[in-house]
């Protein structure tokens, strides 16, 4: 098929690769414009755009779908419209141009975990199973009817980093074995069955500890705001970011109280509503990572510390 490629991070990236290979011809692959990263905010092009430079093919640069992004995504004449994690909407005129729509690569399980975060909102959750979807683009928010589903469990201890690049690999040829299907006649979608859930965007407050709270909601939080947009906890108003924690296997015999931050034979542990989470990782503010057990030498003067609230 003739086809338009929408997608931005690198997540994206293996969808595009399963398409070339599959023998479609990508018309254009359009992306959000050169961003500014790192210290010296050098504008540094999409890993989708890198790709789709790597392929040979056209680039359209655009922050969002408006009428000019849309009349040069109209001429392309492509049949049907492909987007994986592009970061804006698709509207009218636009949705309906190619004689196909557009397909989604979306990684949820629809219905569940509609919405810009679905990853992070599944682990952050504690869901023990999740997936990729592909379904047919409409204007309400990811809604449409499902071609095809690929499920896998979330792994005890897997971040919404990690889980986030499993489902890429396992939805790039999901959703060419789909773009298949629809230009051989063949593809069905059937309708969205089951509960809605939401996965709004997270910000940074999101990833800010409560320690008041079970252990494994809190392991979920962490793993889920890992490695976007952090996890932390304030000690003397001072952000200390969490980059890896775990459940202890041992209740210590006098637990610390929630937020409460003690060392036991070596290890640093933070108190919850019920079994303490160890620190493993932590990164303090300007400063690089660093395991816990060295920064808590220098941080607490041998006493125990509680975080601020």
């Amino acid at each position: 098929m003739r086809l338009v490629f929408a997608g931005t991070p690198a997540v994206a990236v293996p969808t595009l690769d399963a398409l070339v290979s599959a023998g479609h011809e990508v018309a254009a692959v359009v992306t959000r414009p050169d961003a500014p990263l790192g210290r010296k905010r050098v504008l540094t092009p999409s890993p989708v755009a890198v790709a789709a430079e790597r392929l040979g093919l056209p680039v359209i640069r655009a922050a969002r779908l408006d009428d000019d992004a849309t009349a040069r995504i109209v001429a392309l004449r492509a049949e049907l419209g492909v987007i994986v994690a592009y970061g804006g909407l698709v509207r009218e005129p636009l949705l309906s141009a190619p004689a196909h729509g557009w397909i989604n690569l979306h990684f949820s399980l629809l219905p569940a975990w509609r919405g810009a975060a679905p990853v992070q909102r599944s682990v952050m959750a504690g869901d023990a199973v999740t997936g990729a979807s592909v379904f047919q683009l409409v204007p309400a928010l990811d809604a449409g009817d499902v071609f095809a589903t690929v499920e896998t469990p979330i792994a005890e201890g897997e971040t919404s980093g990690g889980l986030l690049d499993r489902l890429a690999e396992l939805g790039a040829p999901l959703t060419a074995d789909v773009v298949g299907a629809i230009a051989a006649g063949t593809a069905v979608a059937v309708p969205q069955q089951g509960e809605v859930s939401l996965a709004p965007k997270l910000d940074g407050q999101d990833g800010r500890i409560v320690w008041d709270r079970p252990v494994a909601d809190v392991w979920s939080q962490i793993r889920g705001v890992t490695p976007e947009p952090g996890a932390f906890t304030l000690l003397d108003e001072a952000r200390v970011k969490v980059h890896r924690a775990v459940p202890v296997s041992t209740m210590p015999t006098d637990p610390p109280a929630p937020g409460t931050i003690v060392c036991v034979d070596g290890l640093v542990l933070v108190g919850t509503a019920d079994t303490p989470l160890q620190l493993l990782q932590v990164q303090p503010a300007g400063r690089t990572t660093m395991p816990a057990a060295d920064w808590w030498r220098g941080a607490s003067a041998g006493t125990d510390r509680l975080v601020t609230a």
